[in-house]
């Protein structure tokens, strides 16, 4: 793995200035590696990111992706990483007309990742250099702790599972609103009463926020925390436990096990806690990544047809482009192609804002040929595609824009499958052209997990209970065993879950219980 040479990074340096231009904004700072594909298979199983910590899941996909790569070679054309500043990896035998539309499609990623408010908690941080740290801490643990080390992230990671994060995902992604709180325990709890520093360095630092408020015209709160961690190392550590001791901190499973487990908060188990924070904060760190998949990869597909179709440097490239292109947003007859369905949903907005068709009087019109043909020339198709990128993710997007006006456009349709006996052979078969239909395919195949809390009412030292709030699918029964095994060990004590299984008639209660690695399962009335 290296750095790109001097002049690819030329090139990439014009594509910047072009995609700028264009209205994409990015920070300008970004690093390019040229990687084989043998590093695209170690890399891949720990998100690309090359500081990530070792664990023996990760050794396994290596192997597996080897063994599936000798049987279906392929050429990974790039993969983004969103960081400060931004890593981007591409494939060492791309052609310099080939990089020049990876990279617009890259610097789309890029745009999005460092737009979108889903990504909010992710912008002011390197999360490889903190991936790195992390990495030398479980590494230091293992020295002392051996192999047992392994089995916390392995429960961990297991009970990951099952956290959604939605509360912790909800409030980090407020505008703002997790900076001004820290702004305020900064400036009225850490400066006055942990640091006891005298008036006129209140003042200075008073002082230092104010004139960074004036001299920029965004949002500097980030900002400004930022630069507090570098001089107040401790200022985290001190803010987290300020929150625990004056706000209900438990939001999520693992967290409830930091604050409350008594296995884990025994003194001889406090380097659990750690490891336990490591699993959490790469997960979160992850998670904005996969609640917007679609809006991701249609936002860069979008840009790299957009751009790289008036960039000079096409010319001669024109088939090779078209082959390629053809190839990345295809709509498949079964299956999901984000890239496709994304690019397609970008340009049907974008074409339905030009004509504002995007108001309630145009959806009261039931009209097909007045619908197709209305056009009242607003022009806010741009600005409003950049609305999307800043403010949406995938379920919004699916559900609000994939209507029968979209799905006939581009003659998207369910294929069903049946056995003919006769034939003794498997027939495909048009199941459904509704919109509706269509709709819920895709909603069902993103990322959900499962909404799981815990009932403190009934949970003591002995037996931890967890709720799974049922939203029409049960969870998946060959883990749960698993899961709940290693969260009995991470709490010390029996485990319950109430659930539902679906039966033909309907879903049933069930009390999932792990009690000295041994499940049982309970069906009950409410």
């Amino acid at each position: 793995m290296d750095i790109i040479n001097q002049h690819t990074k030329k090139i990439m340096e014009e594509c910047k200035l072009r995609a700028a231009d264009a209205g994409l904004c990015f920070d300008d700072e970004s690093l390019e590696y040229i990687v084989t594909n043998q590093d695209m298979i170690e890399l891949g199983p720990k998100g690309m990111i090359p500081t990530m910590y070792d664990y023996w899941v990760h050794d396994l996909e290596v192997i597996k992706g080897k063994k599936e790569y000798e049987l279906y070679p392929n050429n990974p054309y790039e993969t983004v990483i969103n960081s400060r500043p931004a890593l981007s990896f591409y494939n060492d035998n791309n052609p310099d007309w080939l990089n020049v539309m990876i990279f617009y499609h890259v610097l789309g990623h890029i745009d999005f990742m460092q737009n979108n408010c889903y990504f909010r908690h992710t912008w002011n941080d390197d999360f490889v250099g903190l991936a790195l740290a992390d990495k030398r801490h479980l590494n230091s643990l293992r020295t002392k702790h051996g192999r047992w080390v392994d089995y916390v992230i392995e429960f961990a990671r297991g009970v990951d599972n099952i956290c959604g994060y939605y509360d912790e995902l909800a409030e980090l992604n407020i505008p703002g609103n997790n900076s001004r709180k820290r702004l305020d325990y900064f400036f009225d709890v850490f400066l006055q009463k942990v640091r006891h520093v005298s008036e006129p360095e209140y003042l200075r630092e008073l002082n230092n926020f104010n004139t960074l408020k004036r001299e920029s015209c965004a949002e500097v709160e980030s900002e400004f925390i930022a630069s507090i961690k570098n001089s107040y190392p401790e200022f985290d550590t001190n803010y987290e436990q300020y929150i625990y001791d004056t706000e209900k901190p438990s939001k999520d499973i693992l967290e409830y096990l930091m604050d409350h487990s008594p296995f884990v908060n025994k003194d001889e188990n406090q380097w659990m806690k750690p490891v336990i924070q490591i699993v959490r904060n790469t997960a979160l760190y992850f998670a904005p990544q996969m609640r917007t998949k679609i809006l991701n990869e249609g936002w860069a597909t979008y840009w790299h047809h957009k751009l790289f179709i008036e960039d000079e440097r096409i010319k001669g490239h024109e088939v090779d482009f078209a082959r390629i292109n053809a190839y990345v947003t295809a709509i498949p007859k079964q299956g999901l192609n984000p890239y496709a369905i994304g690019l397609r949903l970008f340009e049907f907005v974008e074409q339905r804002a030009e004509k504002g068709k995007m108001g309630y009087g145009f959806d009261k019109i039931m009209d097909h040929d007045l619908r197709r043909n209305f056009n009242n020339y607003s022009g806010a198709g741009l600005k409003s595609i950049f609305d999307l990128r800043t403010n949406w993710s995938d379920f919004n997007f699916i559900n609000t824009f994939v209507d029968q006006d979209f799905v006939d456009r581009h003659n998207l349709v369910i294929i069903g499958q049946r056995i003919n006996a006769e034939h003794r052979s498997r027939e495909y078969y048009i199941k459904s052209k509704k919109a509706a239909d269509y709709k819920q395919m895709i909603i069902k195949g993103l990322i959900h997990p499962p909404h799981i809390t815990v009932d403190d009412n009934q949970t003591d030292e002995h037996c931890l209970h967890l709720k799974h709030f049922f939203e029409g699918k049960q969870l998946i029964p060959e883990f749960i065993e698993n899961v709940l095994t290693g969260l009995e060990f991470l709490w010390g004590g029996s485990v319950k879950i109430h659930s539902k299984i679906v039966y033909k008639k309907g879903p049933r209660n069930i009390i999932y219980c792990v009690k000295e690695r041994k499940m049982t399962k309970n069906e009950y009335k409410k």
